[in-house]
């Protein structure tokens, strides 16, 4: 039993979203960040009924991709419901993260920034190893895609033609994201 007069109000906080099955995953994603993500699911999972809905608030200009496809496979392994709500801004890998999230669980705030883009790579290396590197990007983005895909119900062809059209940055209102299937409701 923790000793609650050594808590400091941040401490208080975090355990009332923990009580709550809430989840704020803010800032850049970084290894530290999604770890504890990751883990918060997990260990909801040990206790398998009853069936819950996990609320995982999102707030992030996006980040690594490796972590965002480790917290995209669990998130989809989870148990229990997974309710993505966008908040500030859910861009680049924080867009999938988000677009993830279990169908009909995924609420967007009217005044959150929306952003989603073809990933980015720089390479400095010997000319095979940058070949080996144009592959993994080629399947990076393939997965992506996928993600795509099965979260707003659209073929390949839609989602290369609504989300990857152009080369350049495309933000997105929270109604555009209802209407494709990004997002299920405003917040």
């Amino acid at each position: 039993m923790p000793k609650y007069e050594n808590w400091t109000a941040s401490d208080a906080i975090d355990r009332a979203l923990l009580d709550n099955d809430i989840h704020y995953l803010h800032g850049e994603l970084t290894n530290e960040n999604v770890s504890e993500t990751i883990k918060w699911i997990l260990s909801a999972n040990l206790v398998k009924k009853p069936k819950r809905v996990l609320e995982l608030y999102l707030n992030t200009p996006g980040g690594d991709l490796y972590e965002m496809f480790a917290l995209i496979d669990v998130m989809k392994t989870s148990y229990h419901h997974i309710s993505t709500v966008g908040v500030g801004a859910i861009m680049s890998a924080g867009f999938l993260i988000f677009a993830s999230g279990s169908q009909g669980y995924r609420y967007i705030g009217k005044n959150t920034g929306i952003m989603n883009h073809q990933h980015s790579d720089s390479m400095e290396s010997k000319m095979h190893d940058m070949r080996a590197q144009m592959k993994e990007n080629q399947n990076c983005e393939l997965r992506c895609l996928n993600i795509l895909k099965e979260a707003t119900g659209m073929s390949m062809q839609e989602v290369r033609s609504k989300f990857i059209k152009n080369p350049s940055d495309q933000y997105y209102t929270a109604k555009q994201m209802i209407d494709m299937g990004i997002a299920d409701q405003l917040l």
